[in-house]
């Protein structure tokens, strides 16, 4: 609820790259920095993680996410969702790997929401 983390996808090579994170405000989602993400960007479509439990069934924040998803719709673009149960231990996993590896530093929130992004692209990409 007080981070989106943000990555782009490639159709073509079935990639994405971290963007970084939109830090929500008090009063909810910052769509100035969304808008701005989509104006820089383009995409064609926009992927939503969604929350669930281990056995699949919907998690207390996917009501939240739902509300999200219509919030996103003001953008006009495609809208699909994505699993994205165990993202964020798989980013965080990869995050340390690549820290002991030499080729980070310090893991942030930040940093593991925003890569948790780039796997809930990739899985996408990889459904498509």
């Amino acid at each position: 609820m007080r981070r989106i983390g943000v990555a782009v996808g490639q159709d073509v090579t079935g990639s994405a790259g971290p963007l970084g994170i939109v830090s929500n405000r008090d009063d909810g989602v910052d769509h100035a920095a969304i808008s701005a993400l989509i104006r820089e960007w383009r995409p064609t479509c926009l992927i939503v993680g969604m929350p669930t439990h281990a056995d699949g069934s919907p998690s207390q924040i996917a009501e939240q996410d739902e509300v999200f998803i219509e919030e996103l719709r003001r953008y006009d673009l495609e809208i699909d969702t994505v699993d994205e149960r165990y993202t964020s231990i798989e980013a965080e996993q990869a995050l340390k790997q690549a820290r002991i590896a030499g080729s980070r530093g310090r893991i942030s929130k930040e940093s593991i929401d925003s890569a948790a992004a780039v796997i809930i692209a990739e899985r996408y990409l990889s459904s498509a």
